[in-house]
């Protein structure tokens, strides 16, 4: 039996934000991260529900990821919903023909394989058997104007929901996302960004929509906000189980701060999360139309300026791109870091 939908609200949603949280959670890292500060911040936000892409790793693994976090908070409350297995378009073969890439995500591993996360031992937790996509519409349908899309991954499940219904565009109260990039370098390709490089066609439906409100943060404003071992040692400085995954997931494998002291890792998803709770902390925005090369070629993946033509109807984008670093940084700590 599946949860209610909700229907806002108690007296404690009216004061809220409802947030469904999209993701491609690798073993902890910004999704992770993301996903600690947005439940610990319950008089902010609410996390209807947690709907799974690829991206980082195969939606099933990232699943129990997860799941995994979940069971740290004491939160296996919170829904889960698998979706998109697969790109629209992309496929690892393709990714294969792309010359060197910074990185692949999933494409690097066997999409069967799904492993236990930190400790060795599965979640025990499973998810919905409603899709992610219809659990979408359903939650968009029946709230209209009052969602919040949280995209921290490729956005598969999205373009899908939109495709299937289109009139559900205009009924998402905003959408913020992680991914792309204006000026920037990429970080899967030389061009493009990974998220909009793993799947560019679901990129460009969503950019190309017309969601009243679109805020992004991309790699121009990501690549300002750095954590280094310094930082690295005040999040782990304080022993919980959530900082004992923090110092494994930083600290030995990306950007592996014990071994590589002078690395620096930018806070990617985690800028957006936070920026539903304090949007303060960022300094200079742009607001622009947007649209995402779908070509496959060297620039697969990449942010062009849209043409009207192509698109007419389509919402501008708000493009986040100064950040006051040491200011999100305190709420980033002051979240993760709890006893």
């Amino acid at each position: 039996m599946r949860p209610a939908l909700l229907l806002l609200c108690p007296a404690l949603c009216l004061a809220t934000e409802t947030i469904l949280f999209d993701t491609d959670s690798g073993f902890f890292g910004d999704d992770g991260a993301s996903l600690v500060m947005l439940l610990r911040r319950p008089d902010k936000v609410r996390i209807a529900g947690i709907t799974v892409v690829s991206g980082n790793v195969w939606a099933r693994q990232g699943a129990e990821y997860m799941f995994h976090i979940l069971r740290l908070l004491d939160r296996p409350d919170v829904p889960l919903y698998l979706g998109a297995q697969a790109p629209l378009v992309h496929t690892a073969a393709m990714s294969r023909q792309e010359g060197k890439l910074e990185f692949a995500g999933a494409f690097a591993d066997p999409p069967d394989r799904v492993q236990p996360p930190h400790g060795g031992r599965f979640s025990g937790l499973k998810p919905q058997s409603q899709p992610a996509v219809d659990f979408l519409i359903e939650a968009i349908e029946r709230n209209p104007g009052q969602i919040t899309f949280l995209a921290l991954g490729p956005m598969t499940n999205l373009a899908i929901a939109l495709r299937l219904r289109p009139d559900l565009e205009t009924k998402i109260l905003r959408l913020v996302f992680m991914g792309g990039q204006i000026r920037a370098a990429g970080n899967a390709s030389r061009a493009a960004e990974f998220n909009f490089w793993f799947d560019p066609e679901a990129a460009q439906a969503v950019l190309r929509s017309r969601i009243p409100e679109k805020v992004m943060f991309g790699l121009d404003i990501c690549n300002q906000a750095l954590l280094t071992r310094r930082h690295y040692d005040e999040l782990v400085s304080v022993p919980t189980p959530l900082t004992d995954l923090i110092r494994e997931d930083m600290g030995v494998r990306y950007p592996g701060f014990l071994n590589k002291p002078k690395a620096m890792l930018p806070m990617w998803d985690s800028l957006a999360a936070a920026w539903l709770l304090d949007p303060e902390f960022v300094t200079s925005e742009r607001s622009l139309r947007l649209d995402v090369v779908t070509r496959f070629g060297p620039r697969y993946g990449s942010v062009i300026a849209l043409d009207s033509k192509l698109a007419p109807q389509a919402t501008p984008v708000r493009v986040m791109l100064t950040p006051d670093f040491p200011r999100v940084f305190r709420l980033y700590k002051e979240l993760l870091a709890l006893r």
